[in-house]
């Protein structure tokens, strides 16, 4: 009798285990991100004080990284919500995405609606030349006033540049003048300014903390960053050259077979419901939705440059094999 009610305990107790492992896979969320550090702070957060109960995870990666482990690992990946995604790569992401064609897209500004409607814009934002006047002035160097400025010699291990094959920033910057210049040319540009690059981020966001930190005067850089860390008191003087603004869109989208997840699905609405508007509000203003406007101090007016056939897989794979830095 007792040896019976022994194995009916253990049995009980196996049940309950796991029962509490299945609720606790239940309750957990993985996020991948490519935001920036405080902002990805802001919204766990946010998340946090939201859902109390859930086991939000909110990991960082770069854009660039994000969609090639997305595109490698499929719907076996342990991300349940892609956040701030490079959607230039969206066409290799058909069969990992959930169709959302369900959600509201008629808020949006017509020109970011997508065709497949598998992801939804989480922000468009545009590239700058940021320069760090006190660097410059220390080293009795000019402002540069345009690319080809940047390839003289006394601007040696000055600038620094987001790696296109791991940034969605350094490769609107790659596909920009590719576009207006041609590939030929652009990648004989860029071969020119290796040099007097001190670094090709890992992230868009290198280049503002090597400004920041003073190792770099000059930088390839996001508006809205170099917008934030100016109105924080740095003195940086934000220049668009004459070919215009550079710019992209990131998306948010939730992995094929998470939508059956009450907890993702619920996480993924509060971002499109809330924190998609308080991110706008607060740190990348950059429209996106109709009736929208910035509130963001000092922000300039963007001279946007054509960027016609951006997201394009087939171009961004050609290119991408042929940068070598």
């Amino acid at each position: 009798m007792k040896r019976c009610l022994l194995l009916g305990l253990l049995v009980l107790l196996t049940v309950v285990a796991f029962a509490c492992g299945q609720g606790n896979a239940d309750k957990r969320v993985v996020i991948w991100s490519s935001m920036e550090d405080f902002r990805t702070e802001y919204a766990l957060t946010r998340l946090n004080e939201q859902f109390p109960d859930y086991d939000i995870i909110l990991e960082p990666i770069p854009s660039g990284n994000m969609s090639a482990r997305l595109i490698a690992e499929g719907t076996n990946s342990e991300c349940d919500i892609a956040l701030a995604f490079d959607i230039s790569a969206v066409d290799a992401l058909g069969d990992v995405l959930v169709d959302l064609s369900d959600r509201d897209f008629t808020v949006y500004l017509d020109e970011l609606i997508p065709a497949v409607k598998n992801y939804m814009v989480w922000e468009r934002w545009s590239g700058c030349i940021v320069i760090n006047e006190d660097a410059l002035n220390e080293r009795g160097l000019p402002v540069p006033e345009s690319y080809d400025d940047l390839l003289k010699s006394e601007y040696k291990g000055l600038v620094s540049m987001p790696n296109p094959a791991s940034s969605g920033t350094g490769y609107f910057f790659l596909w920009q003048l590719s576009h207006i210049w041609g590939e030929d040319n652009a990648f004989d540009y860029f071969d020119r300014l290796a040099p007097n690059v001190l670094q090709f981020t890992t992230s868009g966001s290198g280049p503002i903390n090597a400004l920041l930190m003073g190792e770099a005067a000059i930088g390839f850089g996001m508006t809205f960053q170099a917008v934030t860390e100016r109105n924080k008191g740095a003195n940086f003087n934000i220049t668009f050259f004459e070919e215009g603004s550079p710019y992209g869109a990131l998306g948010l989208g939730m992995i094929k077979g998470r939508e059956e997840s009450t907890a993702v699905q619920e996480v993924f609405d509060f971002l499109l419901s809330d924190l998609i508007h308080e991110d706008k509000e607060l740190f990348s203003p950059e429209l996106i939705f109709k009736g929208q406007t910035i509130q963001i101090p000092n922000y300039p007016s963007v001279p946007y440059a054509d960027m016609t056939g951006f997201f394009n897989e087939a171009a961004r794979t050609r290119l991408l094999d042929r940068w070598m830095y």
